[in-house]
């Protein structure tokens, strides 16, 4: 079972609840439409490792995204994560009209920073991913199309989130492969003030 730390205590999601497309400059990126509905998809816990990978038999794709803790069916942390992709096989699955398990889902797919008590105003969060110094993604609800509060709404009208799953809210973009020994630092911010600083090496 994975592990995850809020506020130096750990807990144990039984699900990742992932928003795709949420970000409308990461859709023209890809060259996707934009979706008429929230793009919701699943990952396993059982995907998630502590480091971050460079290849699974092909290249992966790095997508730094906010990430929401859920409790009692609100939003009771936030933190950073990396959503790893083979945008090859999704690109190649996406067009026989197949789900995304095989290029989403693998072990390795997602790997997390600590999380922190939900801030007063979830507006005023942004996030930024540095490669080796160099500022690579920044995104923030703002950005979104649809927010942590709609998303929540919007996911309360077909499913039930269990207590502690995690809920990562999409990719601005900036999208690109990870590079073996390139250092990820992603950091998220309340304003102007620091609250999460951390950093993977991938490998």
């Amino acid at each position: 079972m994975s592990t995850f730390i809020l506020n130096h205590h750990t807990f144990h999601p039984s699900n990742i609840i992932c928003i795709g497309r949420n970000y409308v400059e990461h859709i023209h990126e890809l060259g996707n439409d934009v979706p008429d509905d929230m793009v919701v998809f699943n990952k396993p816990a059982s995907c998630v490792r502590d480091i971050l990978l460079s290849e699974q038999g092909e290249p992966l794709h790095y997508e730094c995204e906010l990430c929401l803790l859920i409790r009692g069916g609100r939003i009771a942390g936030v933190g950073l994560g990396l959503d790893l992709t083979k945008r090859e096989l999704q690109s190649q699955l996406k067009t026989k009209g197949l789900p995304w398990e095989r290029a989403k889902a693998f072990d390795g797919a997602a790997t997390f920073s600590p999380f922190i008590d939900t801030p007063a105003d979830l507006n005023r969060l942004r996030f930024t991913l540095h490669i080796d110094e160099v500022l690579v993604q920044e995104g923030s609800p703002s950005l979104m199309m649809y927010p942590p509060e709609v998303i929540l709404a919007e996911l309360s009208r077909f499913m039930t989130p269990n207590d502690d799953d995690i809920i990562m809210t999409g990719t601005p973009k900036g999208v690109g492969v990870v590079t073996a020994g390139s250092r990820f630092t992603a950091r998220l911010y309340d304003d102007d003030q620091c609250r999460i600083e951390h950093t993977w090496v991938a490998q």
